[in-house]
């Protein structure tokens, strides 16, 4: 495999949805753009034929805790969030020595989905994502450089704009990304938010 050394722009792909990443994954390669990610998303974006650096390798961190921990790093925020037009972040940033992420490609666990369902609260809670949500939301707050992608839904619209503007997205493009980001977010919370407030209620009952 390549050093990432020798690659200048990385996306971060961790999704639970793995619907059109060969979508995804062949617009990075036609730009050179590189691939980092977790799990069973680099298992299955290296069995689609496409190079993938295994963000635990990078970090020199191994999840933990059956998951609950893989994407919480300093390493990988500093990466997603520093200004690019401040040298200090620049400075602060290339100390680190990690790759810079330009693109944070990453859908949540259904929570909602499985809330509906039957079973015991627990397997209901780990459906509550954490790492994912923190990372959507640190790229959408960075819209004027990062790429923030939420759902397969935007694949598309995503490889045009990266086509028409030769590698590059367009910083309209990328406030409109980041506003779905924040809308899902601010959904995903209030469906927890009204799941426990529910259960809250019927063990008072």
């Amino acid at each position: 495999m390549v050093s990432y050394k020798n690659i200048g722009s990385f996306a971060l792909v961790s999704v639970y949805d793995k619907s059109k990443l060969s979508l995804i994954c062949k617009s990075f390669k036609k730009f050179n753009i590189g691939i980092i990610s977790t799990g069973s998303t680099f298992n299955k974006i290296k069995n689609l034929g496409y190079e993938c650096f295994e963000i635990s390798k990078l970090t020199d961190f191994k999840e933990i805790l059956d998951g609950r921990v893989k994407t919480l790093h300093h390493k990988i925020y500093s990466s997603i969030l520093f200004d690019r037009n401040k040298l200090e972040h620049f400075k602060t940033f290339n100390k680190i020595k990690f790759p810079r992420i330009d693109y944070v490609v990453v859908n949540l666990y259904p929570f909602k989905k499985f809330s509906k369902k039957k079973q015991v609260i627990e397997k209901t809670i780990e459906m509550i994502d954490i790492g994912g949500s923190a990372l959507i939301r640190s790229a959408s707050k960075n819209y004027h450089s990062i790429t923030t992608l939420s759902s397969p839904k935007n694949y598309t619209e995503f490889s045009k704009n990266l086509t028409k503007n030769k590698g590059c997205t367009t910083l309209i493009f990328r406030k409109k990304m980041a506003i779905r980001a924040f809308k899902l977010s601010y959904k995903y919370d209030k469906d927890i938010f009204e799941w426990l407030s529910n259960k809250q209620q019927q063990q008072i009952k």
